[in-house]
């Protein structure tokens, strides 16, 4: 099988595109490099390009022919919550329209799966212990939302005759399945720790008035290679009969902010202490997942924890600043 994976040179994305590899299937990767690196596909055809670039359609329609592409993993978009308040109109034009642009050449190419990569973002401020797929979706930001109608969209270019979509709703990321493929950003709060350790500077932490046991914001962290399993499963799966189109990738476990800050403590042999700063917008207090649909129809699930997680991390940050991860 070809599978084309757009931002495939991203955190995320590379980490897909090596199992994808590992398992003896022909990658070709679509990114502009804005946030990516191209040493990470090494072996991948890689093609540059920006999805919402006048005549991006066209361009990958072709890439899909010549390549003969199956199936396609849309990564590409932008991710920060605190950007995408400030910048809106530019959110939806780059999530949106790089999405469009996806739908528009798979269509033209007749190329029949789409993995869209979703986010829990969608549900916003939840009320549930533990969040389903069929629970009400409110985002709080405009990043949510340009995750919640990219579902709308694929989904209505599938009933249209467009590609069949599964959209993977992930809770937050960490980890790292190599040392090479660990995450370059500080966008996310584990490499954001790093960041602060590094410096001899104490983490930031944005509110410490949630209504959650100690404060701070709940999460669901997921490891980076059980999330990159979750697309092979569902790629795999479109295949064949499936009952939803929509799927929270997530352990069902809740960790604080400042839990995270403890493990990250152990790993490192850093204090575990911190600075409160104020919330930040756009950010609900607790998002935990319920994995249930994914176990049952994709045949996933999580199997790593949340000190595999901050310690295969820093390995990597380790081993990117030039020290050793051992």
């Amino acid at each position: 099988m070809t599978v084309l994976v757009t931002g495939g040179a991203g955190y995320i994305g590379a980490h897909v595109v090596r199992l994808l590899q590992q398992r003896g299937d022909a990658v070709v990767v679509v990114d502009d490099l804005s946030s990516g690196a191209a040493g990470r596909v090494s072996g991948a055809e890689l093609v540059e390009l920006d999805l919402t670039a006048p005549h991006s359609a066209a361009r990958l329609e072709g890439v899909m022919r010549a390549h003969r592409v199956e199936a396609v993993v849309h990564f590409a978009a932008k991710k920060s919550v605190p950007e995408s308040v400030e910048r809106p109109l530019w959110y939806y034009r780059q999530n949106l329209g790089g999405l469009a642009t996806v739908l528009e050449a798979m269509t033209a190419a007749q190329v029949p799966k789409l993995v869209f990569s979703s986010s829990a973002a969608v549900y916003g401020n939840t009320t549930s212990e533990l969040v389903g797929e069929d629970d009400p979706t409110s985002p709080t930001n405009p990043y949510g939302e340009t995750k919640l109608y990219g579902e709308a969209m694929a989904r209505a270019a599938a009933v249209a005759g467009g590609p069949r979509f599964v959209g993977l709703r992930y809770f937050n990321v960490a980890g790292a399945g190599a040392p090479d493929l660990g995450d370059l950003g500080a966008n996310n709060l584990i490499p954001m720790v790093f960041e602060r350790v590094e410096q001899g500077l104490e983490p930031l932490v944005f509110g410490d008035d949630y209504p959650t046991p100690d404060g701070t914001c709940v999460r669901d962290f997921v490891h980076v290679v059980d999330l990159a399993a979750a697309h092979l499963s569902a790629i795999d799966r479109l295949s064949g009969d499936l009952a939803h189109d929509v799927f929270n990738i997530g352990t069902g476990r809740g960790y604080s902010v400042l839990e995270v800050i403890e493990a990250i403590g152990r790993a490192t042999g850093a204090p575990a202490t911190w600075q409160v700063s104020p919330r930040r917008l756009g950010d609900p207090a607790t998002v935990v997942a319920s994995p249930v649909r994914a176990n049952q129809e994709l045949g996933w699930r999580a199997d790593k924890n949340l000190d595999d997680m901050v310690g295969d991390a820093w390995a990597a940050w380790r081993v990117r600043r030039g020290g050793r991860s051992g």
